[in-house]
């Protein structure tokens, strides 16, 4: 049974992501982590959703059945929970979160003890012990070996600490005006907090969450809200989270969206400046624009590329030594400080950019030309195996003769298909674009 994909586990709450379903995967994660357990401790933290009240109950109730303590943290953004799971010293962390999804779906994410997110094997091991009736049945503790379960409300203040840390020192947001839009989810309280503590004037939107409203017409998802307010306000930037706020979208003093490439790119070689950088370049995926590795070319540094999920941008970081890396849609990861996307952790560090530069947002964060991209999502009625769709190949390679870069791949979290096309003639995309996208509705849906 296939429970994860590319983020964790989700789905409609109550139904793929119910009370039932969610006991027992965390009865399986427990049976899976008490094989390292050193405390005995599991963390577990949420977003706004309202169904997050019946996704944490039913995690507390699967842990504490097979004999762990659990730690409850309440609404706190997904980088907070993996940073938190490591500096409090427990087994594991669990974040409840759909992320950018509307309310009605939810999710649940897993880091193990140093704050790392799950590999795929180590998930099908999770999934294995999920279907195993005799080991769920076996593990069940009894007596004084059962759980128990706390909530701690101050934790915070650890995380706030350790990201205004990773902001340069000698520095100050003083004399700045900063929009950010919260996305009514789970950085409405740190977010703000941060900014305003650095010295910025900050204008928060998206700080009222009713457990309905995360990222409905706000946040990362939602960056034309921001553009208004900012443009409104005066503002010198415009910062847009996501709802568990691993993810960052900029508005520029104009109100135009700044292109996440590009944004990746400044600040890789503005780390490269400051001697901060390590390895010869950074990491994105393979959905990045090819105008960011020819940025990134002309500074000495190489660009690397991933499989899409940030978590294949992390592994890749490891492995080649780098501490920058990302995905255009907002997920950046700056592993000196985290060790997944962080929305404000970014915003940090593209402040201390625009600090440093003494230039505007519109042109600091806008260095050089992308190639054009179309990217269109289909709904599907079935996830075939690409090797078994019939005149794929022959597509496929049309789009390469006739000089155009493709991305064809089903999205780990819904049931589409996304399909990506990047070359020089914005004609001969949309054209070609048509013709894929044709050929997929024929395929697929």
């Amino acid at each position: 049974m296939t429970l994860f994909g590319t983020d964790g586990v989700r789905g409609k709450a109550g139904k793929k992501v119910s009370a039932v379903n969610t006991m027992r995967l965390a009865m399986a994660t427990g049976i899976y982590f008490k094989q390292f357990s050193k405390t005995n401790r599991i963390l577990v933290g949420k977003d706004t959703r309202r169904s997050g009240y019946m996704i944490e109950n039913a995690l507390v109730s699967g842990l504490t059945a097979v004999g762990f303590d659990v730690i409850q943290i309440g609404p706190m953004p997904t980088p907070a929970v993996a940073f938190l799971t490591e500096n409090m010293r427990c087994d594991a962390g669990i974040m409840i979160s759909a992320s950018h999804n509307p309310y009605y779906d939810n999710g649940i994410k897993f880091f193990d003890s140093e704050g790392n997110k799950l590999n795929r094997s180590e998930e099908e091991y999770i999934e294995a012990i999920y279907a195993d009736e005799e080991a769920l049945e076996a593990a069940q503790a009894t007596g004084k070996h059962i759980g128990k379960s706390k909530r701690i409300d101050d934790v915070i203040g650890r995380y706030i600490v350790h990201i205004k840390n990773s902001f340069p020192k000698p520095l100050t947001l003083a004399g700045m005006r900063i929009v950010i839009d919260c996305a009514n989810g789970a950085g409405y309280i740190v977010g703000p907090t941060i900014l305003q503590e650095l010295g910025a004037e900050v204008v928060v939107i998206g700080d009222e969450p009713d457990g309905f409203n995360i990222n409905e017409g706000c946040g990362a998802m939602h960056p034309e809200t921001l553009s208004r307010v900012v443009l409104d306000k005066r503002a010198d930037l415009g910062i847009a989270l996501d709802g568990d706020a691993d993810r960052l979208v900029l508005v520029d003093e104009k109100g135009e969206v700044v292109d996440g490439d590009k944004l990746m790119g400044v600040l890789a070689v503005y780390l490269k400046t400051q001697g901060a950088l390590k390895g010869d370049g950074m990491v994105a995926t393979v959905m990045s624009n090819q105008g960011l590795e020819e940025y990134l070319a002309v500074h000495g540094l190489k660009l690397y590329r991933s499989a899409v999920g940030d978590k294949n941008v992390v592994a890749l970081m490891q492995q080649k030594g780098i501490n920058v890396g990302g995905e255009q849609s907002g997920h950046i990861i700056f592993s000196d400080y985290a060790k997944t996307g962080d929305g404000i952790s970014s915003a940090l560090q593209a402040l201390a950019y625009l600090v440093t530069s003494g230039k505007k947002a519109s042109e600091a964060f806008n260095p050089y030309e992308s190639y054009p991209q179309i990217l269109v999502n289909l709904l599907v009625e079935e996830k075939r195996p690409f090797e078994e769709i019939e005149g794929l190949e022959a597509l496929q390679k049309e789009v390469e003769e006739g000089g155009m870069r493709y991305l064809f791949r089903y999205s780990g979290t819904e049931n589409k298909i996304r399909l990506l096309l990047e070359g020089k003639d914005s004609r001969a995309l949309e054209s070609m674009m048509e013709k894929c996208a044709d050929f997929f509705k024929g395929a697929l849906v």
